[in-house]
């Protein structure tokens, strides 16, 4: 354990700082600011010997945090990034963007603020990858059967890792021209900057996966010639059927899915051109939704200079401290100040939105009203109706689901009641030698899911191609609920 009276003698929690605004809101750097060592060791003698670590309880990829939380306090950085390894494929990614369902579920936030377990953990994996503690590791021997991963998502390369290391060849296919899927086309550079993304596909490389990008499985080819090729298939393809808002004026100019906005602000910040990019230089923008993705088109839209921008949200303001209805160890639904809402905007909530308002063809406002509930149903209330102006609206409402249909032979994979693609305990689909991880079985959820997912998956392939695995299965589809 850390400190034994570490949580006595320190008592506030401590985070890095995040760059002058007026700096970060100029470059597309990550907002954040260096760790500092002292800070991170006594954060982490926070760490209580708490008997059950119900930290574990909030983290699907059962992170073994209390025992690098010690080891960063004894400053053993190499002991603890082999701790946080046996578990997680990819804490750069974790420890950047999950939500931290594990720190809600810290005994000492019972009545302290918690251990900063995320930070923690960014720190152990940047320390490694600087000072070379990161290496590949090739499989001892090959089993010569054949995996096919589709997605490159999380969930996805956690899989291919995997089963890399379990000796199998494994392919991942990417449809964008770039491996990474929504971590590297949907999240913004002040979020996590992609050379994370790369340096850990030069290690999955060397230990033998091979990464196949701008090929689209279903059109460039088939999911029959697909499954011909080798002996297991992994869709991990995400929830990427954005939800669309069906109401007047959803035709007019400048009304556009948030994905497309974020993936062309993405692929122009890695060096690419993009011919009529969706930009919000100048504009007055309006984004309907108010979650993650609504906060990284907040982000985007700041620095390229939108003029305002005014985030939507149909439903209450979350309120800032935990209900008695969501108590310790769940993962409370809290209002949450991201670094771009610090940088710049509005948020209004229990905002309908009536219709979008256009001229010449092209949007210029958009009518709101406020939401009551009647029945359940979130209408707008009448005789409260407003119009603001707007040249750009994203609409930023979540995802419904993977798209197309995917056919082998004379069989088509189901789909559950959710649309999303239906799975039994061992990830596998009603098709033979056909798996599902990540988004595309579970829906739209956490990184940290999609890791724990991949994982487990991993192990089911590995089972039915061998008859049986020493790989780890963290979790089962039906034991979502079980975890926050």
């Amino acid at each position: 354990m850390a400190d034994p009276r570490g949580f006595l003698k320190v008592t506030e929690r401590e985070t890095a700082k995040r760059r002058p605004i007026e700096v970060r809101i100029k470059d597309w750097r990550e907002v954040y600011e260096d760790h500092d060592p002292a800070v991170l060791k006594q954060q982490a003698g926070r760490c209580m010997d708490c008997g059950i670590a119900f930290c574990h309880q909030g983290c699907p990829l059962g992170n073994l945090i209390p025992e690098w939380n010690d080891l960063t306090w004894r400053q053993d950085g190499r002991a603890a990034i082999e701790r946080l390894h046996a578990t997680n494929n990819f804490p750069e990614f974790t420890g950047k963007l999950c939500p931290a369902p594990c720190e809600s579920s810290c005994v000492l936030g019972i009545n302290q603020p918690p251990v900063t377990i995320k930070e923690i953990e960014a720190s152990i994996i940047d320390q490694a990858f600087d000072r070379g503690w990161v290496e590949a590791h090739a499989p001892e021997r090959m089993t010569g059967k054949t995996v096919a991963v589709v997605g490159s998502g999380p969930a996805g390369l956690a899989a291919a890792q995997q089963l890399t290391r379990a000796g199998h060849t494994v392919a991942v296919y990417e449809k964008d021209d770039r491996i990474g899927g929504l971590l590297r086309y949907g999240i913004p550079d002040f979020k996590m900057e992609k050379y994370h993304i790369d340096r850990r596909l030069e290690q999955m490389s060397a230990e033998g996966t091979r990464f196949r990008p701008g090929v689209a499985i279903g059109s460039e080819l088939s999911w029959d010639d697909l499954f011909r090729r080798y002996e297991a298939v992994l869709i991990a393809t995400g929830s990427s059927r954005p939800r669309d808002l069906s109401i007047e004026g959803r035709d007019l100019e400048g009304v556009h899915y948030a994905m497309e906005y974020l993936t062309q602000s993405n692929k122009v910040v890695a060096g690419d051109s993009v011919v009529d990019q969706i930009v919000a230089t100048g504009k007055k923008v309006i984004i309907l939704g108010g979650g993650d993705t609504g906060a990284d088109c907040l982000g985007t839209a700041t620095r390229q200079g939108a003029v305002s921008v005014t985030t939507l949200a149909i439903g209450f303001q979350p309120p800032a401290e935990r209900q008695a209805n969501q108590p310790w160890p769940t993962f409370p639904n809290l209002f949450e100040v991201a670094s771009a809402h610090e940088e710049f905007g509005e948020r209004k909530y229990l905002a309908n939105t009536v219709r979008f308002i256009g001229a010449n063809g092209k949007v210029t406002g958009v009518e709101v009203a406020e939401t009551e509930v009647i029945d359940g149903r979130r209408v707008a209330k009448a005789g409260t109706e407003q119009i603001i102006e707007a040249d750009l609206v994203l609409l930023a409402l979540g995802f419904t689901g993977p798209e197309g249909e995917i056919e082998i032979g004379e069989a088509r994979v189901e789909r559950d009641e959710k649309t999303n693609l239906a799975r039994s305990d061992k990830y596998a689909t009603n098709i033979d030698g056909v798996f599902v991880a990540g988004d595309a079985g579970r829906g739209q959820s956490l990184i940290v899911w999609a890791i724990a997912e991949g994982r487990a998956a991993a192990a089911a392939i590995d089972e039915y191609l061998e008859g049986t695995t020493m790989l780890p299965a963290p979790v089962k589809p039906s034991e979502i609920g079980m975890h926050a």
